[in-house]
């Protein structure tokens, strides 16, 4: 079985590299980042199974960070980790789709103990996010063989096309932002990697005419929608 991946941000050098250490000796892959900043790019960068978030951050804290996080992904788990006490930001943390919320100071052995309940428990949520067969309209998309099919017209897909689409089908219906595909496909969101995601997005565009119902449309200043008409 794989090693879960941990993305912890903690500002804290000496607790972070603790925290660090201690979680890849327990069996995680663990990736420490310096702040919000770190984090928000790492997590684009990479896959993570939970989140490990302090709060109190410079750059950008933790409850700010894990609005963007759940923009990009509604179930990955999130652990807030604080300083402050006050029952306010306890709900503020659940609210923001927290799934648990430490207090500093705290053992080792109860951060490791929740975040096995969680993983345990979201075991399912995760086996769906990596889901590799989707279908819309009346398209089927293999995301593994790289296949876009509509009755017996197969079309294959090159490989940033079908990582392309993948996004867009996790996303169906919603918008899924141009920085966020430019560094999870392209790995960052430079001018001519923007132009590229454009080529692509307008073949993918070419394929989906075949079923009238399914759009794949421009947001202004925001992304893409793939979105399936009744």
């Amino acid at each position: 079985m794989e090693s879960p991946k941990i993305l912890l941000v903690e500002d804290d050098p000496n607790l972070g590299t603790i925290l660090n250490e201690y979680l890849n000796a327990k069996n995680f892959i663990s990736t420490l980042c310096k702040d919000g900043k770190e984090g928000y790019e790492t997590f684009l960068r990479q896959d993570f199974d939970i989140c490990i978030l302090d709060v109190m951050m410079p750059i950008k804290d933790g409850f700010t960070l894990a609005k963007e996080i759940r923009r990009v992904n509604h179930e990955i788990p999130i652990i807030f980790l604080t300083a402050k006490a006050m029952k306010e930001d306890k709900v503020e943390g659940f609210k923001l789709g927290g799934d648990d919320y430490l207090t500093k100071p705290f053992s080792m052995e109860e951060l490791l103990l929740r975040v096995q309940a969680i993983l345990k428990r979201t075991h399912m949520v995760t086996k769906e996010k990596q889901k590799e067969e989707f279908d819309f309209g009346q398209f089927h998309f293999d995301y593994r063989n790289q296949t876009l099919t509509i009755e017996s017209d197969e079309q294959r897909l090159t490989s940033k096309e079908n990582d392309l689409l993948r996004l867009l089908c996790v996303n169906l219906n919603d918008v899924l932002e141009r920085s966020i595909a430019l560094k999870k496909i392209w790995g960052d969101d430079s001018y001519f990697n923007s132009r590229s995601m454009d080529v692509y997005v307008t073949k993918l565009r070419k394929y989906l005419k075949k079923d009238e119902k399914v759009q794949l449309i421009n947001v202004h200043g925001k992304g893409f929608k793939l979105v399936v008409n009744d």
